[in-house]
């Protein structure tokens, strides 16, 4: 027994170190910096978020036809105008003002500063998570349906709907949890094909309905079959048109991965060039995109039986399919069928990675996560379970999970189109603002008509944004005692007082500036000597720490020297004042191999009130947390700056 246990601990701690192996390779450090990605060209680029962004034309063209039916065509017109008129110009100017990949929740951070921000950006993550999570679990459903429906496939696949998509979901979790890496090239190779074997389909499609004009005589007859004139017709796929806003995914990733977009060999105009190129990545993926939903839309509309789009119909989740085995045999339809199911897995490859960038991008940076939302396999395992989890509950149907779809991918636009009209006015650009004020408001009526229609979409990101605020509102309360440092800087004035106390014994009066003259000094100096003893003959420095902006986490602590008569000061500023003194105590320690004392008086008025005010404002009872900050960083007492209260 006592060996199985013992055995039992030995596989537990080998599985967390295996986990945790990526960040035990880093050095010791409360952030992780950037790597540097190998740049490509803008094309090659493209074809990375295409995974993404093409993919969709696995499974919209059906979901378009399910929810508009005859009028379709139309509706998928209004989409594409959206697209092209709406989509487009607002991240075209996002990669302007984000040209490292921030992207409109970075802008939104910035323009919305403090705790609003953060929570804002919280709040977009949920969103963030709809869309990439149901991504995974979306794309798998649908290549799922290509496998199970394909004639060659066996009968018995028929019934295995959830476990195939399950198994796919693991495969993926598996490729990330041994090391996956960018994969331009495989990218590539995938949306080169599929968007050939589309335009092959296409082309064929719009042959059979020239050469069967009856198609479009039955397609006008069910077209105008309820309504004649072509003005109701035309506000019914206004009506309808947000259900097909499956179509606009793509947009955010296409910024998210300027990085990796060469831009010009002069580093001088690097940044412009870069700008420059993923204006030409987001303008082609919008046009190849916006080509292929009009004319898919319109030959699975006319040649497809709308019976077939239902489930368990021949055409659900796989239109396009259904017409390649149709008009140009198994065969190809079979080559069709890989090729999809092959885009549509690298299509959750693409969200996975993006799940993997957007944690350490924010939460860890605001303390909002704990150390190991910084590693990679740990999170994989958190996002595949996750997969499963919604896998199930969707029963692994496109159709069901096209709201929820929808709704991240529709409020992650609508939230950039605010952030664009904001810099607009920002930047009194009126003409600019208005229009983007307009586009903001119809992303605004999209989003708020498609979670009426496909409300669990809005459950899903509901449940995902109050997973996250309260995950990383208890993160944030565990980690309020680190150091919170990322380096200290101090100027020659600060540096030439340390040196100075380093010949004797080196004592800190904290002190809250108020007038900040050589009264306030004095009266300060006199009560801390008389509560703790101090002789007389013994200098002193005064400590002042201002708060910046408390909803940061950690920053760069930049100590400024000061003199007002003969009392010398370092001033410095920070998110929080008592890790600032703690880091600032130990920083001392180091450079002057002397133990430094802080003075502290006494607070009065109810703790919790002082929590609260320490984790919402970055103060509350600085002496108590600054030496529970001392303790958890130094755990030798004998080396621990001493922490002394009086009054």
């Amino acid at each position: 027994m006592a060996k199985s246990i013992v055995s039992t601990k030995r596989l537990s701690k080998q599985l967390i170190d295996w986990l945790l192996e990526e960040d035990r390779r880093e050095k010791e450090k409360p952030y992780r910096k950037q790597e540097p990605h190998r740049q490509h060209s803008w094309w090659q680029v493209m074809c990375l978020t295409g995974v993404d962004y093409f993919s969709t034309l696995g499974y919209q063209p059906g979901i378009a036809a399910l929810a508009a039916g005859a009028l379709s065509p139309l509706a998928t017109l209004i989409l594409v105008l959206l697209t092209l008129f709406g989509a487009l110009p607002i991240y075209r100017r996002i990669a302007a003002e984000s040209p490292n990949g921030e992207g409109s929740i970075a802008m939104l951070e910035r323009l919305l500063p403090w705790w609003q921000g953060k929570l804002l950006v919280l709040c977009l993550l949920g969103f963030v998570a709809t869309d990439f999570i149901i991504t995974i679990t979306l794309s798998a459903a649908d290549a799922t349906a290509h496998i199970i429906e394909n004639p060659l496939a066996p009968n018995w696949l028929h019934n295995q709907t959830i476990a195939i998509t399950l198994i796919l979901v693991a495969l993926l979790g598996g490729v990330f949890l041994r090391g996956f890496r960018e994969a331009i090239g495989i990218a590539v190779v995938l949306v080169g094909v599929y968007l050939l074997l589309n335009f092959i389909v296409v082309n064929v499609g719009l042959y059979q309905i020239l050469t069967h004009p009856e198609a479009i005589a039955n397609w006008q007859t069910a077209l105008f079959a309820r309504h004649s004139n072509p003005l109701i017709l035309i506000g019914i796929a206004l009506l309808i048109f947000p259900k097909l806003a499956l179509g606009l995914s793509g947009f955010e990733t296409g910024v998210t991965v300027m990085p990796l977009v060469k831009g010009s060999s002069n580093t001088q105009h690097h940044c412009k060039g870069r700008i420059r190129n993923t204006r030409k990545l987001l303008t082609s993926a919008a046009l190849i995109m916006s080509f292929f939903l009009l004319t898919t839309s319109f030959i699975t509309t006319l040649l497809i039986p709308a019976a077939e789009f239902v489930s368990g119909g021949k055409a659900n989740g796989r239109a396009l399919a259904y017409l390649a085995h149709l008009y140009l045999g198994n065969a190809f339809g079979t080559i069709y069928d890989l090729s999809t199911i092959s885009i549509l897995w690298f299509a959750g490859a693409s969200a996975m990675a993006g799940l993997l960038n957007i944690v350490p991008r924010y939460l860890p940076r605001y303390g909002m996560a704990p150390n190991w939302a910084r590693v990679t396999r740990p999170l994989v395992l958190v996002y595949t379970t996750i997969a499963f989890v919604v896998t199930i509950i969707f029963r692994a149907n496109v159709e069901a999970q096209g709201g929820a779809y929808a709704t991240g991918v529709l409020v992650l636009i609508t939230s950039a189109a605010f952030a664009v009209t904001l810099s607009a006015h920002r930047h009194r650009q009126k003409r600019s603002r208005l229009v983007f004020a307009i586009i903001t408001l119809l992303f605004v009526y999209t989003t708020v008509v498609n979670i009426i229609e496909r409300p669990e979409g809005i459950r899903i990101a509901g449940f995902f944004i109050g997973a996250i605020i309260f995950t990383s509102l208890v993160s944030r309360v565990w980690r309020s005692t680190e150091l919170r440092a990322e380096r200290i800087e101090v100027d020659e004035l600060a540096r030439q007082f340390l040196a100075e106390e380093s010949q004797g014994a080196i004592r800190l009066i904290a002190n809250r500036l108020n007038t900040g003259d050589v009264l306030e000094y004095f009266m300060k100096e006199k009560e801390v000597r008389e509560d703790n003893h101090i002789p007389p003959n013994d200098p002193i420095l005064f400590l002042e720490i201002k708060v910046s902006d408390a909803s940061e986490f950690a920053d760069i602590i930049k100590v400024k020297g000061v003199q007002v008569g003969d009392y010398r000061i370092l001033r410095a500023e920070s998110a929080a004042v008592p890790n600032a003194i703690a880091a600032l105590l130990l920083y001392i320690r180091d450079q002057t191999n002397k133990i430094p004392h802080a003075y502290f008086g006494w607070v009065e008025g109810n703790p919790i009130q002082y929590l609260l005010r320490f984790i919402l404002f970055g103060e509350g009872d600085i002496a108590v947390v600054t030496r529970e900050v001392l303790r958890r960083a130094e755990k030798d007492p004998h080396r621990r700056p001493g922490v002394h209260v009086g009054g």
